[in-house]
C-alpha cells in the first residue's frame, strides 16, 4: 500500500480505535509552501511537533532526530501505541508531513500514512475542521526501536562521495545547489556535497499535493540515472529530503536514507569538502 492516503480514506476509518492523527506542521516557511493554517486542524488530532519536542533538544542543529528513550516517552504520552494507525498531516499540504511519517517508519512502525494534501486538501474536501488539538489521551504503549540506516550523519555521507554504489540527492533549489544564490540560514558555504545529484523538491509538488506515481516516476528516472545500490536524501535542515525520499519509495526505489543534519550541518563545516558550479562545469 502507497503510504499516501486521502481524506476520503481517513473518513473511512475515523472510527477505528487504533487511528491517531498527528498534525506535524512546521513554523518554519518552507520554500514554495503553501500558505500556512494555524488555526484549524482536522478533528480529533494531536499535535507531533518534531521541532521543538520530538528533537534533539540539545543539538545546536533543527529539529535532530531525538534518542530512542526520548521519541518512545513522547509517543506515549501522546497516547500513540503499537499498533496505532497513524496518519500524519501539516496545515499547508504535503510539505513537512513526510519528515514525521519517516521518523516513525525509522522506528519500525510500519501502520503510519501521510494524509495528501494535508489540511488544505481536507478542507477542500468539504471535510469538518475543529479549532482544538485532542489532548486528554491515556498514555500508550509505544516501544520503537531506532534503526540506524533510516537517518544518517555527515560521517557516513562523506565516507560514500566516492563510493559508486551510493548517490546522495540534495532537494534544495537548483540554484541553492549551483552555489548560484546565498544559502537563507547565515553562515553557510555555498554549494553541494561532492558527487550529489540535485532533484528540487518543488518539481515533485502539485500545488499542496505529491503529483501522482507516473509523473514522479518520469522525473525521478531523468534525475537519478546512477544505478545506485542505495540513495541517500538531503536537502536545507532534513525536511524536503524526506519529501523527495517519499517519491522515490512510491516509484519502487529501495535502500533509502536521510542525511538528518543536511546542508545546516555540511555547510557549515569547513572540514567537510563541498562542489559548487564551477566545480560542476570544470568536471
Amino acid at each position: 500500500m502507497s503510504p499516501l492516503v486521502s481524506p476520503e480514506w481517513l473518513v473511512e476509518r475515523l472510527d477505528d480505535p487504533r487511528l491517531v492523527i498527528l498534525d506535524s506542521s512546521l513554523e518554519f516557511q518552507i520554500p514554495s509552501e503553501s500558505e500556512k493554517d494555524w488555526v484549524n486542524k482536522i478533528p480529533n488530532a494531536r499535535r507531533f511537533d518534531y521541532d521543538k519536542e520530538f528533537c534533539d533538544i540539545e543539538s545546536s542543529l533543527p529539529h535532530m532526530m531525538p534518542s530512542e528513550e526520548r521519541f518512545n516517552h513522547l509517543a506515549q504520552e501522546l497516547g500513540i501505541n503499537n499498533d496505532s494507525i497513524i496518519v500524519v498531516y501539516d496545515n499547508s499540504g504535503t510539505f513537512a508531513s513526510p519528515r514525521a511519517w519517516w521518523m516513525f517508519k525509522a522506528f519500525g512502525h510500519s501502520q503510519v500514512y501521510i494524509l495528501n494534501g494535508g489540511l488544505t486538501e481536507w478542507k477542500a474536501q468539504g471535510y469538518n475542521v475543529t479549532q482544538e488539538y485532542l489532548t486528554d489521551t491515556p498514555k500508550g504503549d509505544f516501544n520503537g526501536t531506532l534503526q540506524s540506516n533510516y537517518f544518517v550523519d555527515a560521517e557516513y555521507v562523506k565516507a560514500k562521495i566516492d563510493d559508486e554504489a551510493s548517490l546522495t540527492v540534495d532537494a534544495r533549489s537548483r540554484a541553492r545547489f549551483l552555489s548560484q544564490v546565498a544559502e537563507p540560514r547565515a553562515g553557510l558555504r555555498s554549494g553541494h556535497v561532492p558527487n550529489s545529484c540535485n532533484l528540487p523538491f518543488a518539481e515533485l509538488m502539485d500545488g499542496h499535493k505529491l503529483k501522482t506515481a507516473n509523473d514522479l516516476s518520469a522525473i525521478l528516472k531523468s534525475t537519478l540515472t546512477k544505478d545506485a545500490d542505495e540513495y541517500v536524501f538531503s536537502c536545507g535542515s532534513g525536511v524536503t529530503a524526506c519529501i523527495v525520499l517519499l517519491a522515490a519509495l512510491v516509484c519502487g526505489y529501495e535502500n533509502l536514507s536521510v542525511y538528518d543534519g543536511s546542508w545546516t550541518e555540511w555547510g557549515a563545516s569547513p572540514n567537510l569538502p563541498i562542489e559548487t558550479a564551477n566545480d560542476t562545469d570544470d568536471a
